[in-house]
């Protein structure tokens, strides 16, 4: 039996790291779409219910740490785990992602072996796990 693939989204201001994160994504038998600031992503959350968020911090029009707290306001969506993604490797980073309400915090570039890890751990079925 054919398993339906988990959309996740995918939310990052530069379209290059986008589209390497999508491809990558996609090659691992996931479906994407894709939000370019923190509104849209707020926007798309709610729309789509995604499995997975991915969410860059420094975004336009409203940053990822606040929109991950609006997120989390949407009753329908406020238990999707959400990953934060930033270039800034410092505990304080951490923390405020943490405490804006993302699940868990990488790093840029983005370690797709840890990635991976971290998917089994927050979805029930991934296209990794056996049936």
């Amino acid at each position: 039996m054919k398993r339906e693939k988990q959309l996740f989204l995918v939310v990052e201001d530069f379209e290059d790291s986008r589209f390497m994160m999508r491809r990558l994504l996609e090659i691992a038998g996931y479906d994407v779409v894709e939000a370019s600031d923190g509104q849209q992503a707020v926007e798309l959350a709610v729309q789509e219910r995604p499995a997975l968020i991915l969410m860059d911090l420094s975004l336009p029009k409203l940053d990822g740490l606040a929109a991950t707290k609006l997120i989390r306001q949407h009753k329908d969506v406020s238990k999707i785990p959400i990953i934060a993604v930033s270039a800034h490797d410092s505990p304080e980073s951490r923390s405020d992602a943490l405490a804006a309400g993302c699940d868990e915090y990488v790093t840029k570039p983005i370690d797709f072996d840890q990635l991976y890890t971290l998917l089994k751990r927050f979805l029930p079925c991934h296209p990794h796990q056996e049936d």
